[in-house]
């Protein structure tokens, strides 16, 4: 559906710019935005790379696992129809910090696993599970301490002081991450009364 939206946003831009008779700003604007699309890649790939060798130094070593053990009460509670020793705390534990490290493309792959464990589990394949609900709004609200993509952003845009929007990203995903857990339990909590 969003590459439906926004090819449509692209025809109508093409013909809005045929019909006005700047059909030169067409080129323009594809050189120029292929030019600004790498540079950022080049500027903004050292910064990833070093977080994901990071990341993969943690997962390799066993960090993870261990931080994984000490969240994982917190997980037993956000997720009590799991099985204790369910391998799919450890894809979610990994999943969760990598976004809280700002990492959500070395999260996504544990994200992935995460939901293909828990849809294994699923007796009805069509309807998500009570987990698989409370994942996604874990996911969707993004408790994020380092951003790391938006930090590398804001240096290839010359920003002064690139990090020092760590404060007010990690209060403003606290807060959307225990509002997005309250309505799931409010939700939760009402649909087993029916």
């Amino acid at each position: 559906m969003v590459n439906i939206i926004w090819g449509l946003f692209i025809i109508i831009g093409i013909i809005g710019t045929i019909i006005s008779g700047k059909i030169d700003t067409i080129s323009e604007i594809t050189l120029n935005s292929t030019k600004e699309a790498l540079d950022m890649v080049i500027k903004i790939f050292p910064v990833m790379a070093l977080w994901l060798g990071i990341m993969n130094i943690g997962i390799k070593s066993g960090l993870l696992k261990k931080i994984a053990c000490k969240i994982s009460p917190i997980l037993h509670f956000l997720f009590p129809d799991l099985d204790k020793k369910d391998e799919t705390f450890g894809f979610i534990a990994s999943n969760i910090v990598a976004n809280f490290f700002g990492l959500g493309s070395a999260a996504t792959p544990f994200g992935i696993k995460a939901m293909e464990s828990m849809q294994k589990k699923n007796e009805n394949k069509e309807v998500a599970t009570r987990s698989m609900i409370t994942f996604l709004v874990m996911n969707t609200s993004g408790l994020t301490a380092i951003p790391t993509t938006i930090i590398a952003l804001r240096m290839f845009h010359g920003s002064t002081n690139p990090t020092e929007i760590v404060l007010a990203c990690f209060l403003a995903t606290t807060i959307s991450t225990i509002c997005a857990l309250i309505i799931d339990r409010l939700f939760a909590k009402r649909s087993e009364k029916k």
